[in-house]
């Protein structure tokens, strides 16, 4: 009884954990979302420089990564070459600021709820590049299921009541280079034996997105913000909401390292639909019945790819334990006919 009890409570404190860093997650990730649409709004804040809150979030980013890696040594660096850095982070890091910058720029053409729509693309998105890019195997059954998540997010752009082709082409961009990046880090990270958690990751991708955004930024809204007299650091506002930015990295390593990606895949649906009901109940948005539909539909299949990667998964771990048995029952027979060839070999003499 002692012992059962014991693993119960075990087993409800781990799930309590696992709740916990799901709930701080879909918080966090909440929480920057609409700041960031708040910040980039012209109805709101009315600040409407994407490339520069990127640059702020990425300049406070690696400020901090470099202070908690170098000074407090909270993590180690990876040991990585110059040319490795050149060759694998680099271009990971351009996606990457291309990638932030477009979905940020789409806030200030779309509605909250249609952006979170729009990017039930991404496995669509990640399944397409990882097949061109043969890190994926084609599989009709998983193309038959993208097509209809497809299917979804088309109904769903259909009955945007504010559609704006613009800010459509941004958001779509954005979920491109993103699933763009996620593969890459695959081929050109995690395959070389590389793994980055957040705080490693933003110690060496952030300061690299940092110069890239320099560029575009230089030429497209330093003039704007010079002309303007717009260029003020509110330390409040953007203060807050880079801390916030920074600390959603943290969470997810707090919940990717404690519970699975897959995990974080799962609450990100449950965070998009909290989304949607905040833009619909709160900022206002208008949200129509074709939109909803379109979603659910969209929301089905990403729920199907979600358990055939979690079956997947199994199998594989499944297939681990099996080798694994086996090469210890090969040990332990090899054992056993060297101890009866020493016998014999006693007898004899």
């Amino acid at each position: 009884m002692g012992k059962g009890r014991a693993l119960s409570d075990g087993v409800i404190k781990k799930i309590l954990l696992s709740y916990t860093y799901v709930a701080i997650w879909i918080f966090l990730s909440f929480t920057v979302i609409v700041y960031n649409k708040y910040i980039l709004d012209k109805k709101l804040y009315n600040w409407p420089y994407p490339i520069t809150l990127t640059m702020i979030h990425m300049g406070f980013c690696s400020s901090l990564a470099i202070v908690l890696i170098k000074v407090f040594k909270i993590v180690e660096p990876v040991s990585m070459s110059r040319e490795t850095y050149l060759r694998s982070v680099v271009p990971i890091g351009a996606l990457y600021s291309l990638s932030l910058w477009l979905s940020n720029s789409a806030y200030i053409y779309l509605s909250v709820s249609f952006i979170q729509m729009l990017k039930a693309l991404m496995p669509v998105a990640v399944y397409s590049i990882g097949v061109l890019l043969k890190k994926e195997s084609f599989k009709s059954r998983t193309m038959t299921n993208m097509l209809s998540i497809s299917f979804g997010v088309a109904i769903a752009a259909y009955g945007e009541a504010k559609f704006d082709v613009w800010g459509v082409v941004l958001q779509l961009g954005a979920v491109a280079f993103e699933a763009t990046r996620l593969v890459l880090i695959q081929i050109l990270l995690t395959s070389k034996g590389i793994n980055l958690n957040p705080i490693t990751s933003l110690y060496y991708v952030a300061p690299c997105c940092f110069v890239f955004l320099s560029v575009p930024w230089i030429f497209v809204e330093f003039p704007v913000l010079r002309e303007t007299s717009s260029f003020h650091f509110d330390f409040v506002i953007f203060g807050t909401n880079s801390v916030c930015a920074f600390a959603l990295n943290l969470a997810v390593f707090l919940l990717v390292g404690k519970t699975s990606a897959l995990t974080m895949n799962v609450a990100g649906v449950v965070k998009d639909w909290l989304l949607i009901a905040f833009s619909w109940s709160v900022i206002k948005d208008t949200v129509t019945p074709l939109n909803l539909f379109g979603y659910g539909l969209a929301f089905l299949g990403v729920g199907y790819y979600n358990h055939c990667k979690l079956q997947a998964l199994k199998a594989k771990d499944a297939q681990k334990k099996v080798q694994a048995g086996d090469e210890e029952a090969g040990k332990l027979l090899e054992e056993r006919e060297s101890d009866v060839a020493g016998k014999r070999n006693e007898s004899q003499d």
